[in-house]
């Protein structure tokens, strides 16, 4: 699957601009999670606990976020004006001046090998409990721009893994109201489990950013 280009139609400039913006951002994250992988990382298999993880000791920390140029503000699990969700990620720009409600959400969940086309397996939550909520007014959408992180807890292929998540949101979950399924596209050159996804939220065209990190080889057994 390629989607190495985003279909600009029907967007302002500063639409993107701002996937411009996280796509950096991602890419930062990225290298954090690439960090991890070097220290050889031991992390229980629990999302919350895999997320302070990469978020406290790797993206916050100060000696990383110099060395990598990383100026953004991560608050993990906050909630957010307006909405009734606490997402995983909250990303606002360091700049005191812009609103405050301006700001990037990541959402975090667990993949493993287990009922993969089913609608009671992970790949189903993290439709249900993740792509939904941001076609939903249960998480807000300043940038029409947003993103997921799945980790992967188990041994998996992960490309498979994003065709059976395609196939469960065409076959049994319409109300993540997708207008464009995962797609591959590449954020930084050597990391390929990155995708996109676009949903249609109140007649915006949103934006939603995936990316794949294999933990299976970190997790305490």
């Amino acid at each position: 699957m390629m989607f190495t280009e985003l279909n600009a139609s029907g967007y302002e400039y500063n639409d993107i601009f701002y996937n411009a913006e996280f796509e950096d951002i991602l890419s930062k994250i990225i290298t954090c999670y690439n960090l991890m992988l070097a220290d050889n990382v031991s992390l229980t298999n629990d999302e919350n606990a895999i997320r302070d993880v990469l978020v406290n000791d790797y993206i916050n920390n100060h000696l990383i976020k110099r060395r990598i140029d990383f100026r953004y503000i991560i608050n993990p699990e906050v909630p957010l004006a307006l909405t009734t969700g606490r997402p995983d990620i909250k990303i606002q720009h360091p700049d005191p001046f812009l609103e405050r409600e301006a700001y990037y959400i990541i959402e975090c969940k667990r993949l493993d090998a287990t009922n993969p086309n089913g609608t009671t397996g992970l790949n189903a939550k993290y439709i249900e409990n993740g792509m939904c909520r941001f076609a939903s007014s249960f998480y807000s959408s300043h940038y029409k721009t947003n993103g997921m992180i799945g980790f992967v807890v188990e041994e998996l292929d992960i490309n498979e893994n994003v065709s059976s998540i395609n196939k469960l949101i065409s076959t049994n979950f319409s109300k993540a109201n997708t207008t464009q399924d995962l797609q591959y596209r590449i954020i930084v050159k050597d990391f390929e489990f990155s995708y996109c996804s676009c949903h249609n939220v109140d007649e915006n065209n949103v934006i939603l950013y995936h990316l794949m990190f294999d933990f299976s080889e970190n997790i305490i057994k």
